[in-house]
């Protein structure tokens, strides 16, 4: 409940002439609730370092390859979403830790888009990894701008 206070004031008129007034006013100091912008993905912080890149949502199955020794990585696989994409790189998030030179394969469920890439930057966020990879050869109109 806002809490109102009744205050008088003189109002100048003209020379030498003054009225008496109330009005009512806030007890306290106000607040204004406003709009706030939509929380902007975590990707698009990333995205400002590739002048190129264009807003997409391409679902993907996302496996790392492994490397000689690196067993770990062998049965590493998650869905994720392409946010952002350039003629050469794709941004996402992703819940594993990935890092710099990572090799991985990116596929679409109907295979139209099936190729490797190397991890070129990484930010970590809380509970999830902001990636952009290179892909590893030219990928000839997977993306088209205007």
């Amino acid at each position: 409940m806002t809490a109102f206070r009744r205050a008088e004031i003189e109002i100048k008129i003209g020379p030498g002439t003054t009225q008496q007034r109330s009005i009512d006013r806030l007890a306290g100091p106000a607040t204004a609730t406003g709009r706030s912008a939509p929380n902007p993905s975590i990707v698009a912080g990333l995205a400002r370092f590739f002048p190129e890149a264009s807003p997409v949502r391409i679902p993907v199955q996302l496996a790392r390859i492994p490397q000689p020794g690196d067993a770990a990585s062998a049965n590493f696989s998650e869905s994720t979403v392409i946010e952002f994409g350039t003629p050469r790189e794709v941004l996402f998030t992703c819940h594993a830790a990935l890092e710099f030179a990572d090799r991985l394969r990116l596929r679409t469920a109907d295979g139209s888009l099936d190729i490797e890439a190397s991890v070129v930057a990484v930010q970590y966020q809380p509970g999830h990894t902001v990636v952009a990879a290179r892909f590893s050869k030219e990928v000839p109109n997977w993306i088209v701008k205007s």
